[in-house]
């Protein structure tokens, strides 16, 4: 993979920060964009622009079919069998919040349980949360091991036949782990349950087949992807999405209405009531493509051997304390300077022009767990090279010389 060319295509990076070259480490909250994704937008907009399913007239077509078009390219992307079981939706949040207010609150009862980790994303736990508060079902945890990963024994432990759902995440947006979802899924179906899966930071990253993991629910955001922002989608199976009713309602959505009665679409439509975020599916779209021509097992090789170099790199630093495993974990590094608040570390590295991410990354039990109170975070994508790792380091040390602390 030529990283070099690849930089080119991104002009968001070549800028300096407070008098530096800007070293972007923080793509796990959100990526930046290349041309060709700016351009596909800018370009609906000047060629475009017009409501989709609606219209008769050339630029409603077109707007249509750019964004049907979207939709097959998430389809194929995550091998997900028909289109129309994708439901586009704001992004990971909107989409698992569907599936917690839908299909678990009319699912799920006294006695019922709803199965998740404590290293899940805030948007992977309230939602149960408030579904297991609704209904009377009880909220149970996957215990992690101590470097923070899944032991498939306490998966079979912690799953029973009352289990209605099970809800993980793919990858830690904190620990870099990565999930061991198609075990997991065949120990909920086994017991009755369906899966649900938060891929917000498996999809950018790796090749995703749903065929092959067989999941029910998969959801995911296309900025971390590079894709705009507000913009995502949902994965659900027919059977399953066909069963469910809308939690949004007015135009669009609507088969029939009457004053007092109304009735629905077919999927995936019942779950896109309005104006749907056109201009946001057609970047996410030549997001795709972007993606797809570079090649997922080229970007997935290129940031674990970025994750590999920072973990050894970083490790050598005295004061440096390191969360998650060495092994099977994706681009990122999540760790905390000695003595130093990860606020302080964030700030001190801006000036130095190296953006990483500081604060408990919406993950707060998985901070108790760790035993503090918020982390730093690195975290690499197909444009980040072994330099920038050195950059980060550098700016480390002389974080902790400006800290005060003994140089290792």
């Amino acid at each position: 993979m030529n990283t070099n060319a690849i930089r080119e295509q991104f002009p968001i990076l070549h800028q300096e920060i407070n008098g530096h070259p800007l070293v972007y480490l923080d793509s796990a909250a959100s990526s930046q964009k290349p041309r060709s994704v700016i351009d596909a937008v800018k370009r609906y907009y000047e060629l475009d622009n017009a409501n989709v399913h609606r219209g008769v007239h050339t630029l409603g077509s077109r707007a249509t079919d750019a964004y049907e078009g979207a939709r097959e390219k998430v389809a194929k992307l995550l091998n997900a069998g028909a289109p129309e079981q994708i439901i586009f939706t704001r992004g990971t949040t909107t989409a698992l919040n569907l599936v917690a207010s839908s299909y678990a609150r009319s699912e799920c009862g006294e006695g019922d349980e709803i199965v998740i980790t404590p290293m899940e994303h805030h948007s992977n736990l309230i939602p149960w949360q408030q579904a297991a508060k609704a209904t009377g079902a009880t909220l149970k945890y996957i215990p992690l091991q101590p470097d923070g990963s899944i032991a498939i024994e306490d998966v079979e432990k912690t799953i029973t036949p009352r289990t209605k759902v099970v809800s993980v995440t793919f990858v830690s947006n904190v620990l870099g782990v990565i999930n061991p979802i198609k075990d997991i899924a065949q120990i909920a179906h086994r017991n009755g349950a369906v899966m649900v899966v938060d891929g917000a930071q498996s999809t950018p990253h790796m090749k995703v087949d749903l065929q092959d993991l067989d999941v029910d629910f998969y959801a995911f955001s296309g900025h971390k992807m590079c894709g705009p922002t507000g913009i995502g989608a949902l994965f659900g199976k027919k059977a399953l999405l066909n069963k469910m009713e809308p939690i949004e309602y007015g135009g669009e959505m609507i088969d029939f209405v009457d004053l007092y009665e109304s009735t629905w679409k077919e999927i995936p439509y019942r779950f896109e009531g309005g104006t749907p975020i056109i201009a946001g599916a057609v970047g996410l779209g030549a997001a795709i493509d972007f993606l797809n021509e570079i090649g997922f097992d080229e970007i997935d090789q290129h940031e674990r051997r970025l994750a590999a170099y920072a973990y050894e790199k970083l490790s050598s630093l005295d004061g440096i304390s390191i969360y998650g495993p060495k092994q099977n974990r994706v681009g990122l590094v999540t760790f905390n300077l000695e003595d130093v608040h990860p606020h302080d570390v964030a700030t001190v590295l801006d000036s130095k022009g190296v953006a990483i991410r500081a604060g408990h990354h919406c993950c707060q039990p998985l901070m108790r767990w760790l035993n503090v109170s918020a982390t730093a975070r690195a975290s690499f994508y197909l444009y980040n090279t072994e330099e920038d790792i050195d950059r980060l380091a550098d700016a480390l040390l002389q974080t902790k010389e400006f800290f005060g602390h003994a140089i290792g």
